[in-house]
């Protein structure tokens, strides 16, 4: 059940290089929900890999912005030795504050949106087995295991794929 009503304010656009900091905060914070203890310190420079995926030309950082504040977002391209019709969708986050608001199927639908302008017949995505709330989110907008890229015994990830409908 959602939450409240979306706000009229609530836009979604392309992140740009200078939120990188805002769009690794949002991420780190999304991603701590489902880890059991607490978001793993790997050292990893999320900032700049933000920074890096806005300023990339094969891909797309899409954010949603309520009153000037980034509140989700959702990256994708073309995966590496993939088919040129095929979209993967690397990270997708809703700040935990905004969850069942509706901001993450708009966010999603943007998404999709995109793709079929672009073309793309396919979207992937891995998302990991422990995190069931995204799972349920993946599963009620269309995505369904990838027959294709089944998880090995020991992999954390499960492996998604969603059909692109083209335009009408």
């Amino acid at each position: 059940m959602i939450r409240d009503r979306l706000p009229l304010t609530l836009v979604i656009r392309t992140a740009v290089p200078a939120e990188a900091p805002a769009v690794a905060a949002l991420h780190a914070r999304a991603r701590a929900t489902y880890y059991p203890d607490g978001l793993p310190d790997d050292g990893f420079d999320w900032p700049a890999a933000w920074r890096a995926a806005v300023e990339r030309t094969d891909g797309q950082v899409l954010c949603a912005v309520e009153h000037g504040r980034i509140v989700a977002l959702a990256s994708f391209r073309t995966p590496q030795d993939g088919p040129a019709d095929t979209v993967k969708l690397f990270q997708f986050h809703v700040d935990p504050d905004r969850w069942r608001t509706g901001i993450g199927t708009r966010l999603h639908a943007a998404c999709v949106d995109h793709w079929r302008a672009e073309g793309r017949r396919t979207a992937v995505l891995d998302v990991h087995a422990d995190n069931r709330r995204a799972r349920a989110f993946y599963a009620r907008h269309g995505w369904t295991p990838d027959r294709e890229r089944p998880p090995a015994a020991d992999d954390h990830h499960l492996f998604l794929r969603r059909h692109v409908p083209p335009r009408e």
